[in-house]
């Protein structure tokens, strides 16, 4: 009498999700700077509009429209430009400060901004949208917990698609760390990946109106199943 074998067949998926939400946060980077040609002249413009910047920041704070704000220190360079004739010039003094400001009160970055670099020594760098901490924990684990189910969910479709019975999960694991060796008992580690990107827009008017989309959390994941004949 031949006893019949079972071989289990082996399934490997890749599962993905993603989670969208509006940006809480909106870092502003600002930096500071001129050029002149007298040393003296840069230093005293670049203090002034670094001090009335601060000063702003400061009352901006006071109102709760910010998370946190940092200042960087002050750089002072020369350097001799060289003009379209290949001519040398002489000296020129440059200054640079950055200030990176994270507003929480999103309504008012734009006006604020628009405000604050009316000049020629103060200009925006960029703005970066963010989560707070915890809402990018929360939703970085629903979108992990959603590409867990999505693998789960194709390996369940092509086992039934080859007459199999529900799959076992074998390993799991973030994208591109799935062993290329044979399927173990054993179980892989679960490990995730997560992107967040944004866009933003800007209106007409006098005021600059910055409108961001929303942040999208990715998750990915690789597994393999074990399904046996039913």
């Amino acid at each position: 009498m031949t006893r019949e074998v079972h071989v289990a067949t082996a399934i490997a998926v890749r599962g993905t999700a993603e989670e969208r939400i509006d940006p809480e946060l909106g870092a502003v980077s600002l930096s500071i700077g001129v050029s002149e040609r007298e040393r003296d002249v840069a230093l005293a413009r670049t203090t002034e509009a670094h001090e009335g910047l601060i000063a702003a920041v400061r009352e901006l704070e006071a109102s709760g429209a910010l998370d946190t704000w940092s200042a960087g220190q002050l750089r002072v360079w020369s350097h001799r430009p060289w003009n379209n004739e290949g001519k040398q010039l002489p000296l020129v003094h440059q200054t640079s400060a950055e200030v990176e400001v994270v507003f929480t009160d999103l309504e008012r970055l734009g006006e604020w901004v628009s405000r604050v670099t009316t000049g020629d020594t103060v200009s925006m760098g960029g703005i970066e949208w963010r989560l707070t901490d915890d809402t990018r924990r929360r939703v970085q684990e629903s979108a992990q917990r959603g590409a867990v189910a999505d693998a789960v969910a194709k390996a369940r479709v092509y086992a039934a698609a080859l007459g199999l019975g529900v799959p076992t999960p074998v390993e799991l694991a973030d994208t591109g760390l799935l062993t290329a060796q044979p399927m173990t008992p054993a179980g892989g580690e679960r490990m995730f990946a997560m992107r967040a990107a944004a866009d933003m827009g800007a209106g007409a008017g006098s005021v600059t109106q910055f409108a961001p989309a929303k942040l999208v959390i990715e998750a990915s994941v690789e597994a393999r199943f074990a399904a046996e004949p039913q």
